[in-house]
């Protein structure tokens, strides 16, 4: 699916609670990472990078790193066997050992301090933020027990649950929650017609 008039239908989402799991949701409810312009469209909205930072360089090797990167952070998270578990973690540790763009503050037209990259972003540099994301997921046993997979019906996404007693449901309320809702009420309506 190209960026255009589809993408209305179903906007990017970064609602998971951490970039990594973020760029999990890339994959539902089809390949949102379909081309350059989509990924740079992901790596903004993910905050990767401050406004207006310029993506002109990013291309095809950018698009297969981090749909590479989604499918070893996806195994690690979501579990596979042992074999797959482990080239999974090898390869998210190796990426996450580059560094991360470097920021600076710098001077706004109205005077106010705002963040900018020192220089234009590399494909290497935003996936190793991405991949440390993981890292401090996985290794955090508070945060990773709060990861819960949607409950939707036939919805992939897992997220943070950071809520109050931990009892959030589903990706988000407003999708998922929504068309559970919505089948309920069909449900109860369906039984009173035949009662």
């Amino acid at each position: 699916m190209a960026l255009g008039s589809a993408d209305i239908a179903y906007p990017l989402r970064f609602d998971a609670g951490r970039v990594c799991l973020d760029l999990l949701a890339t994959t539902h409810p089809g390949e949102r990472l379909d081309g350059v312009g989509a990924l740079c469209a992901w790596i903004r909205g993910a905050g990767l990078v401050p406004d207006g930072t310029v993506l002109d360089h990013a291309d095809g090797v950018w698009l297969a790193g981090f749909r590479e990167l989604r499918t070893r952070i996806g195994v690690l998270v979501r579990g596979g066997d042992t074999l797959s578990h482990g080239r999974a973690l090898r390869r998210v540790n190796e990426v996450a050992l580059g560094a991360p763009p470097a920021p600076v503050a710098v001077r706004a037209e109205d005077g106010r301090l705002v963040r900018e990259l020192a220089g234009p972003p590399g494909c290497g540099a935003l996936l190793a933020v991405v991949a440390r994301d993981a890292v401090e997921l996985l290794t955090d046993p508070v945060a990773r027990a709060a990861v819960r997979e949607c409950e939707g019906d036939n919805c992939p996404l897992v997220y943070l649950d950071t809520s109050r007693g931990r009892r959030r449901r589903w990706c988000s309320s407003e999708v998922c929650g929504n068309r559970e809702r919505v089948a309920r009420h069909r449900r109860r309506a369906a039984a009173l017609a035949q009662a």
